[in-house]
C-alpha cells in the first residue's frame, strides 16, 4: 500500500504538539542548582590528617594522576632509654584532574580514609594546566563531602563491633567475683577438700590442732 501524501509530516507536528503541551523539565542552571544523587562523583577531596603517605593510592592509579611528595621527621622517644621513631610528613598531595577518569580506585584502596567523593563540579578553567589541584583545594573540598547514610535497623551489627562487644563482655565477667555477696577471705578455700595455703586438703570435721 502507497504511503500517503504528507503523512510522516503530520506524525513529525503530532510530536511537536504533544511535546509542547507538557511542562518543562530543563534546569535553570545556574540560577537553580541540580538535585544531585547522595553518591555523585565530582571531585575528591583530601582529609589531611589522615594520610600516612603510603602512596598506595598513587601507585594504584591508573592514569597517574596523583603526584605526592613528602619527607621524614625524626620523633623522640617518649620514655627515657626508648627508640626513636622516625615518620613520613606530607609536602605535596595533588590530583591532575584532566586526567583523572573519576574511576574511584584511589578513594577504594585508602586504608586510612583520607580520600572522599565530594559532589563539588564547579572547578571548570580556562587553562587545562589548572585543572592539577593542590592539597589545599582538596582539603576545601573535604568540607562539601555528605554525610554518610543512617545504617539500617534491621542490618546487623558490624564485625568490628561485634568483636568489641564480646571482649568488653568478657572481660567484665573475668572481673565478677565467683560468689555475689561473699567476699573472698585469705587462706580459705572455697569448697571442701580444696587445698589451702599449708598444703593440706580441708576434711569436713575435723577441728585445727595446735
Amino acid at each position: 500500500m502507497a504511503p500517503v501524501p504528507g503523512s510522516g509530516l503530520a506524525k513529525g507536528l503530532a510530536v511537536t504538539l504533544r511535546t509542547m503541551t507538557k511542562k518543562t523539565v530543563t534546569e535553570q542552571y545556574p540560577d537553580t542548582q541540580p538535585e544531585l544523587p547522595p553518591r555523585t562523583r565530582g571531585v575528591i577531596g583530601l582529609f589531611e590528617e589522615n594520610c600516612t603517605v603510603c602512596m598506595l593510592c598513587a601507585r594504584e592509579c591508573p592514569d597517574w594522576c596523583i603526584y605526592i611528595d613528602s619527607h621524614k621527621e625524626t620523633v623522640p622517644a617518649a620514655t627515657p632509654g626508648g627508640r626513636d621513631r622516625s615518620r613520613n610528613v606530607l609536602d605535596r598531595f595533588a590530583i591532575d584532574f584532566a586526567l583523572c577518569m573519576y574511576c574511584g580506585i584511589c578513594i577504594e584502596v585508602c586504608p586510612f580514609d583520607a580520600l572522599f567523593w565530594s559532589p563539588e563540579f564547579e572547578y571548570a578553567e580556562t587553562d587545562i594546566r589548572d585543572l592539577t589541584h593542590e592539597r589545599d583545594k582538596l582539603r576545601e573540598w573535604m568540607w562539601t563531602v555528605p554525610a554518610p547514610p543512617a545504617l539500617d535497623p534491621g542490618a546487623e551489627d558490624p564485625k568490628e563491633l561485634a568483636a568489641a562487644r564480646k571482649a568488653a563482655d568478657k572481660l567484665a565477667a573475668q572481673q565478677q567475683p565467683d560468689r555475689p555477696g561473699q567476699p573472698d577471705r585469705p587462706g580459705q578455700p572455697d569448697r571442701p577438700g580444696q587445698a589451702d595455703q599449708s598444703g593440706q586438703p580441708d576434711r569436713p570435721g575435723q577441728e585445727d590442732r595446735p
